[in-house]
């Protein structure tokens, strides 16, 4: 039996995929032996059990940003938790190790370089975290979700999705995916949503031009976020939510999606061929930008910088697009050519070719 300890978490972004792996492996042979290494903070002390795999738990040691007494103590404390990962690749007979980056992938590479356990590296963004960018300099094999992913020996095997998003018959499940949110499956959708916190700026935007959308003939299913107060106009065609339960069926019922554009979201809408409209999260490294970009260049999607966004933006570039029924088809062809549906199986395949070599 082979026994994977696949280390990653603290968001949604590392998560996810690293459960779809988790998934994937136990489909594929139930007598595998999967483990979680992550950390007390993170997400992945929540979903991981909840999904019934065991997580194991290594100290959170944030990379030293700046000298100060946290950077002192870094050595030290970096020690401790490879020390605490080399423990749990003995004790549990670890064969491989996959990361999916975060603070328990660091440590997680570390450990298995000199355990001689060969490691996987797998980088969910355009622009990768620091973890695997240490981490890509000695794994047996690196997969990456985007093409022109700056990591060393990089592979693209695409993203690790859910089983909803990679199973979801849009037209089968476009009837039912009407009924749960109100709207006429016989009309066009436009899908907005910001995250699952939502997204000020797309609701401010759309607060400004929900009325142009309607007059153009197209329905809103627009996700605010929870922490949102924007009122709902309550008006037929216009579906507003805090939050999405059912994402897979949002995504059945869209024709076209406004939306940020972190590395989850983008592979979800190519992978399902769905035409968008990106507005990259202004905060952070720029990944969201990149995350985009092939969608963008192959034809599949437009991209709107974040301080573009306002309600005339809207009524000048997406409502035009909302009546261009031959431009949107193209962007759907297009999106049909660059997202990918087997990023789970993509880097099982990987990871197995590092295993035998």
């Amino acid at each position: 039996m082979t026994t994977y300890l696949l280390a990653g978490g603290g968001t949604a972004g590392h998560v996810n995929p690293l459960l779809a792996v988790a998934d994937g492996l136990r489909a594929r042979d139930p007598e595998t032996g999967v483990l979680v290494l992550g950390t007390r903070e993170g997400l992945e002390s929540r979903l991981v059990p909840q999904r019934g795999y065991e997580l194991l738990i290594v100290d959170k040691v944030p990379f030293p940003r700046r000298p100060n007494g946290a950077a002192l103590a870094f050595p030290a404390r970096f020690a401790r938790a490879v020390k605490q990962v080399r423990a749990y690749i003995r004790e549990h007979g670890v064969d491989e190790v996959i990361g999916f980056g975060g603070y328990a992938s660091a440590p997680a590479y570390v450990a298995a370089r000199r355990e001689g356990v060969p490691f996987v590296v797998h980088e969910a963004n355009a622009r990768p975290g620091m973890a695997n960018v240490l981490g890509a300099r000695t794994a047996a094999a690196v997969g990456v979700a985007f093409p022109g992913t700056p990591l060393r020996g990089a592979e693209v095997v695409g993203m690790p999705l859910r089983r909803e998003i990679v199973d979801l018959d849009r037209a089968e499940t476009r009837a039912e995916a009407a009924a749960e949110f109100g709207l006429d499956p016989a009309r066009p959708v436009l899908l907005v949503f910001g995250g699952s916190l939502g997204a000020q700026r797309l609701n401010e935007a759309i607060a400004g031009s929900w009325q142009d959308i309607l007059d153009a003939g197209w329905q809103l299913l627009h996700a605010t976020g929870d922490r949102s107060d924007m009122p709902d106009p309550g008006v037929p065609g216009y579906t507003l939510r805090r939050y999405l339960d059912r994402m897979d069926l949002a995504f059945a019922l869209a024709d076209l999606v406004l939306c940020r554009s972190g590395s989850a979201t983008v592979s979800e809408i190519s992978a399902l061929g769905i035409p968008a409209v990106y507005v990259p999260y202004a905060v952070g490294n720029g990944e969201q930008r990149l995350n985009a970009a092939a969608a963008v260049d192959a034809g599949a999607a437009l991209l709107i910088d974040d301080a573009r966004l306002t309600p005339d933006s809207v009524r000048g570039e997406i409502v035009p697009l909302l009546q261009d029924a031959p431009r949107r088809a193209a962007m759907r062809a297009a999106a049909e050519h660059v997202g990918s549906r087997t990023g789970t199986e993509d880097l099982i395949a990987l990871a197995d070719r590092a295993l035998s070599r």
